[in-house]
């Protein structure tokens, strides 16, 4: 997508470059946001939103089990942070305008949870969704996004069906950090240091370039149809990219849909630029 950029998203960015968490660039900081997020015990989400558990873990629901689609969401946050107001009124969009049964869970974060904790409950969400659900998309944004393509690549390696479409919307595929430069000024979210700090934390056991937490890295044989957003100024672009090369190498059915000069995560925000997002969703689930 090229074109001129919004007024309302000129006063988005704006406003999230005011409000960048000072850890996304300070080491210092990093470290200190860590430590003060292990000290915080887990405790369920409150929303407006309908939730119920799976296997202990919450869920957010949106729409009717009888929908037409489903869509397991899996939300971002760096994998620090649980799913919010933002999350929540996107899902319930989805399930609005995409006749779909949507799945959110609260699944377990860093510090105090690594990612292959995570990996075992989502398996098993999904697993369920198999048997009970029809015309499953897996879907999610920033780290949830790359949650949602390791999880397809893991898929395969255990002989379970692909879902009928991955969409992600600046996925957040190796959390290495290893391909420097990154957009760290033009990005008013996201910063490499505080990155490579949280994503050493969510690997925990595992090597950051372990494709169950950088895609990058994996095995794209046999993965489902895959359609990716992203904004060329955000600070993943490059790897995204990267990452969409490889799939098309792969002979994966792929699309990346890039809007010029846009930030991290823009079709979750109620600007003009997301709207044309809806529709590319649309086509590829209705």
């Amino acid at each position: 997508m090229s074109g001129k950029k919004s007024f309302i998203a000129k006063i988005a960015e704006s406003i999230l470059k005011f409000t960048k968490p000072k850890y996304m660039d300070c080491d210092e900081d990093a470290n200190d946001f860590l430590v003060e997020q292990s000290q915080n015990p887990d405790k369920p989400v409150r929303s407006i939103f309908k939730s119920t558990y799976f296997n202990e873990m919450q869920i957010f629901t949106y729409g009717k089990k009888e929908s037409k689609n489903t869509i397991l969401y899996i939300h971002g946050g760096a994998y620090i942070k649980q799913i919010n107001m933002q999350h929540h009124l996107f899902c319930f969009m989805l399930s609005r305008k995409l006749d779909a049964y949507v799945i959110a869970p609260v699944y377990p974060l860093a510090p105090n949870h690594k990612a292959i904790e995570s990996f075992n409950v989502i398996v098993e969400l999904y697993r369920h969704l198999l048997e009970n659900q029809k015309n499953i998309t897996v879907m999610g944004d920033s780290a949830g996004g790359g949650f949602c393509l390791s999880l397809c690549q893991y898929l395969n390696n255990i002989k379970l069906p692909q879902p009928k479409q991955i969409i992600t919307f600046s996925p957040w595929v190796d959390i290495s950090m290893t391909n420097t430069p990154y957009n760290n000024k033009d990005d008013p979210i996201l910063g490499e240091i505080g990155l490579r700090k949280i994503g050493e934390s969510w690997a925990g056991d595992l090597d950051t370039k372990d494709y169950k937490v950088s895609p990058l890295y994996g095995s794209n044989t046999n993965l489902g149809k895959t359609l990716i957003f992203a904004g060329t100024n955000e600070i993943f672009y490059k790897d995204i990219v990267k990452y969409t090369e490889k799939l098309k190498d792969n002979d994966i059915d792929v699309r990346l849909i890039t809007c010029e000069g846009m930030f991290h995560i823009y079709p979750l925000f109620p600007i003009p630029e997301a709207r044309k997002t809806f529709k590319e969703i649309k086509k590829e689930i209705i």
